[in-house]
């Protein structure tokens, strides 16, 4: 190899690498080379040698021969001390036999070589190897990420619902049961997903999540069985699905409701057997795979109206755990803004905001319709957008920032239509709420004083505050 040619093979990293091998001169070839290449390397001519290098330092890539002096070489692939468990270890034998290449392959092995053999060949096998070592790494390094992001310290809240979740989530993230989560959109129904298989055993392996209503139901079937080439009209490769891109981890069904009957049936032959087949192919093939299903609508009710197989239902049943909406734990909304200032600040989407008084009054007074996605939503909005950094009511885009001061001595409502128009139910049920808090406020928490400002009796104004969600209202 000219020295034209090994500049093309510079590592992008310099590398720890250990040379087990029996001839000097192998050695002496091997350590040149890589040293030319700004790694370290050592070396070992024995097995025993090997072992004691092997127990005490950690290295990227292991060049091993099969023939030692003193023990065998692939058995000391097959005991590798923990420190070099997972280092990627190519194996060098003067045989060049299928036999003995498939042996250390099977014993784990990454690659082998074959004496006599090239520096160009044994670059090319090393640079493989310390490529997937360091995609290895960064996958474990992921992993590990993952697992603290996904964990109950990212939902936020403390309310007493959420601490109903917080126990079912802590009971279920060990075993292998089906989950069903159910709760409006924007609850947070992904987010509990994930955290139960990331702090789950099944943490290493894939979570794979499919939308059911963002897929035409035509084509959902072969996304998530796949197909075999020339299943269907437009069908010029075979195509795994997402049932077998879940194998060893958790297949998350989102608005599993949407799935159509027949598919339905399908699913529930997955989820009783382990195993399907693809469009187009009567090969069966088995997976293991955690079902986590979700869905905003009530399945008992479709159920009733026979959109919904009951014995799917009973078969994704067998955990269920409930999201409240926002609107019924509205004690949780300070700790939520807090968090999601915390995020988006370190992601850089705006700079870091606090909310006055009156602010935090009118968000605690909001219905939330589109529930915790509305509110970080908002943030991200108002810490992108609002010019201070103290965010009042009047900063808070409508129907948030209504005002008592908005409303005349006679009760007119003193508003303008915004060019974008308005939500009027939605709008109506705002200022109604913030008409409630405004009066228990000033009658300092007595409901039948309130009930008076207000025009109202006693019992309906207690109905209202019920059905508005002002559970924190109540507790006064």
């Amino acid at each position: 190899m000219t020295e034209g040619q090994k500049s093309n093979r510079v590592f992008s990293e310099m590398a720890s690498i250990l040379v087990i091998d029996t001839e000097s001169f192998i050695r002496e070839v091997l350590r040149n080379l890589f040293e030319s290449e700004k790694h370290d390397v050592a070396l070992a001519s024995s097995g025993r040698e090997a072992k004691k290098l092997l127990g005490k330092n950690a290295f990227d890539l292991i060049f091993l021969d099969i023939m030692l002096k003193d023990m065998d070489g692939l058995e000391l692939l097959r005991n590798m001390p923990p420190l070099n468990a997972e280092t990627p270890v190519v194996v060098i034998t003067g045989f060049a036999t299928v036999k003995s290449a498939v042996k250390a392959m099977k014993l784990g092995a990454f690659d082998y070589i074959s004496k006599p053999f090239s520096l160009e060949e044994v670059l090319l096998v090393a640079e493989k190897a310390l490529e997937y070592s360091q995609v290895k790494r960064e996958n474990l390094l992921l992993k590990r990420h993952l697992r603290r992001h996904y964990s109950l310290r990212q939902i936020i809240g403390s309310s007493e619902a959420m601490r109903r979740v917080f126990a079912l989530i802590e009971k279920v993230k060990r075993t292998d049961s089906t989950v069903l989560i159910t709760g409006e959109s924007g609850t947070g129904k992904e987010l509990v997903a994930k955290t139960i298989h990331y702090q789950s055993p099944r943490a290493n392996g894939p979570f794979v999540a499919i939308n059911c209503a963002a897929i035409p139901r035509e084509l959902l079937e072969a996304e998530l069985f796949g197909y075999e080439k020339g299943a269907f009209t437009g069908a010029v490769v075979s195509k795994p699905g997402k049932l077998e891109m879940a194998d060893t981890g958790t297949l998350f069904l989102d608005e599993v409701a949407e799935l159509d009957p027949a598919l339905q049936g399908k699913l529930l032959r997955v989820i009783q057997e382990r195993e399907f087949e693809r469009i187009g192919s009567n090969k069966t093939i088995r997976v293991d795979v955690r079902i986590i299903a979700a869905s905003n609508r009530d399945l008992q009710e479709q159920m009733r109206q026979g959109r919904f197989r009951e014995d799917l239902y009973w078969r994704l049943n067998v955990i269920p755990i409930h999201l409240p909406p926002l609107r019924e734990r509205k004690e949780d909304i300070p700790a939520l803004l807090g968090y999601f200032v915390q995020e988006l600040s370190q992601q850089k989407r705006g700079r870091p905001i606090k909310f006055s008084h009156d602010a935090l009054k009118a968000l605690m007074a909001y219905h939330w319709p589109g529930n915790v996605r509305e509110l970080e939503n908002l943030v991200e909005r108002l810490m992108v957008l609002h010019e201070g950094d103290v965010v009042s009511a009047q900063d808070l885009p409508s129907p948030l920032g209504l005002r008592p001061a908005e409303i005349s001595p006679r009760g007119q409502v003193l508003l303008s239509l915004p060019s974008e128009g308005v939500n009027l139910p939605q709008l109506l049920q705002e200022l109604e709420s913030q008409l409630i808090l405004q009066a228990l406020e000033r009658s300092g928490g007595v409901r039948s004083k309130a009930a008076r400002l207000l025009g109202l009796n006693r019992t309906t104004l207690i109905e209202k505050m019920k059905k508005l969600g002002l559970a924190e209202a109540l507790r006064r």
